[in-house]
């Protein structure tokens, strides 16, 4: 489903009162919609490009500007990168009065080339390579997250030591239990359709104000953009109904944690060439090199699956998330699990990823490594079954972040992928997240008198 404006409807649009402000959105590097907002009559204008300072794509969480990185830093002075908007993108934000949005992709300011880090450059990269070899990459990402009845100012206040969710028992698949949350999940399904982000449903999710909403399939790209615009919409609505989410993979200890599956496929001329009618679960040969592929790669995808300290927090027996990095028939407690077998919606579903990751980085991991096992004619080996949890010989996944990022940094396939640049970009990222944890126990150690062994 396109996004639902054109250059001309938002003219029309302003000339009707309807539409006075366009927001300009990039992705950072944490998946985060940043940019500008425009009067609307400037962007119809001049919407050929616009600028932004280049330490966007090399801050922290907490925007600080991080020292390390090759391409930008103070040494460099902080330049500019050009924000071109892609007017494919542009569309109405019901939940925001007023108000339409448009996602820009990041060029260099002197050469104007695509910036090679930029995340939506980065998955752009691999669409072209999977259209070049015939297919068209269809995706689509489920998304988890908690509600709290507190504000977001609320929970600031009280330094997030008092959060209640807004139920106050597992409310999965539960329907009258999780009525009293429709204040935001019904504005959260209508208005996101409005926007051109076809909803398919929401439901409870399983633990105590824990929820999940799912989008259409769609092909790789426009997947990426809607996970990001219903994480911007979830919030933006909760905030409105004075309420508050999450999306941190586990955030709190006691609490299962909120993932974000990836499903995938490839099409030709609108086919889903992964479907065998002859094979016993309906797989082609193509899709068992591709599925090969991802098992190969695993443990350097999960960088872009799980990219903070906290993600690592999510791998918990028994909770849903997966720990062994093998692919399974209809198994949840794999990291990879065959769905609709046997139909013409077959397909993989990565489960590692957490609610947390960067959704252009982790669709383009994730199609980098299916595209290379189609690439090698990789054979995939038998489906395991049974409950991974309690399996000795399985492959694990990573257990932090320090051992996902080594994993990338030394592999060739991600290195010629994405280029060696990239992956020194986020695995720089990845550093600054463990030293800064350090730094913090250290100076908590510190402050108790404890000595570090």
């Amino acid at each position: 489903m396109p996004a639902n404006l054109t250059l001309d409807d938002l003219k029309t649009a302003w000339d009707a009162g309807e539409i006075d402000t366009v927001a300009v959105a990039l992705i950072d590097m944490q998946g985060r919609m940043m940019g500008k907002r425009f009067h609307v009559q400037h962007f119809l204008d001049a919407h050929d490009e616009t600028h932004c300072c280049n330490y966007l794509l090399a801050t922290d969480y907490e925007m600080f500007t991080v020292p390390g990185y090759k391409s930008s830093s103070w040494e460099k002075g902080y330049g500019d990168y050009v924000m071109r908007p892609d007017l494919s993108t542009l569309r109405r934000l019901p939940w925001a009065p007023g108000t339409a949005l448009v996602m820009a992709d990041l060029l260099d300011h002197h050469t104007h080339e695509p910036v090679p880090h930029a995340p939506r450059n980065v998955l752009a990269r691999q669409v072209a390579r999977a259209r070049k070899m015939g297919f068209e990459p269809m995706m689509a990402t489920e998304l988890e997250f908690f509600m709290f009845e507190e504000s977001f100012k609320d929970l600031f206040d009280a330094g997030y030591r008092e959060l209640t969710p807004s139920a106050r028992f597992n409310v999965d698949y539960a329907l009258t239990e999780t009525s009293g949350d429709e204040v935001v999940m019904r504005a959260l399904r209508n208005d996101l359709y409005a926007a051109g982000v076809p909803v398919e449903c929401s439901k409870g999710e399983a633990e105590r104000g824990q929820h999940e909403i799912n989008a259409r399939y769609s092909d790789a790209l426009d997947a990426a953009d809607m996970h990001i615009l219903i994480k911007a919409a979830t919030k933006d609505i909760a905030r409105q109904a004075g309420r508050s989410a999450t999306f941190m993979a586990k955030y709190h200890h006691d609490k299962v944690g909120s993932s974000s599956h990836v499903h995938q496929s490839l099409a030709k001329d609108g086919v889903n060439v992964f479907v065998d009618d002859s094979d016993d679960l309906g797989m082609s040969d193509l899709m068992k090199s591709y599925v090969a592929g991802q098992l190969a790669h695993a443990s350097a995808l999960t960088l872009f699956l799980a990219p903070n300290i906290n993600s690592y927090k999510r791998f918990v027996a028994g909770t849903f998330a997966p720990t062994r990095a093998v692919w399974s028939v209809d198994n949840r407690t794999a990291g990879f699990r065959l769905c609709g077998e046997n139909t013409k919606a077959v397909r993989i579903e990565c489960r590692i990823g957490g609610a947390d990751l960067n959704p252009y980085m982790a669709c383009a991991a994730l199609l980098a490594a299916g595209l290379d096992g189609i690439e090698k004619g990789m054979t995939l080996g038998p489906a395991f079954a049974g409950d991974l949890y309690q399996s000795q010989d399985a492959p694990e996944v990573p257990r932090t972040l320090g051992d996902a990022a080594k994993a990338a940094v030394a592999s060739d396939m991600l290195k010629s992928a994405f280029g060696e640049d990239v992956i020194d970009h986020y695995h720089r990222a990845a550093l600054w997240e463990i030293e800064e944890q350090n730094r913090v126990v250290s100076d908590w150690e510190v402050m108790r008198g404890f000595e570090r062994a």
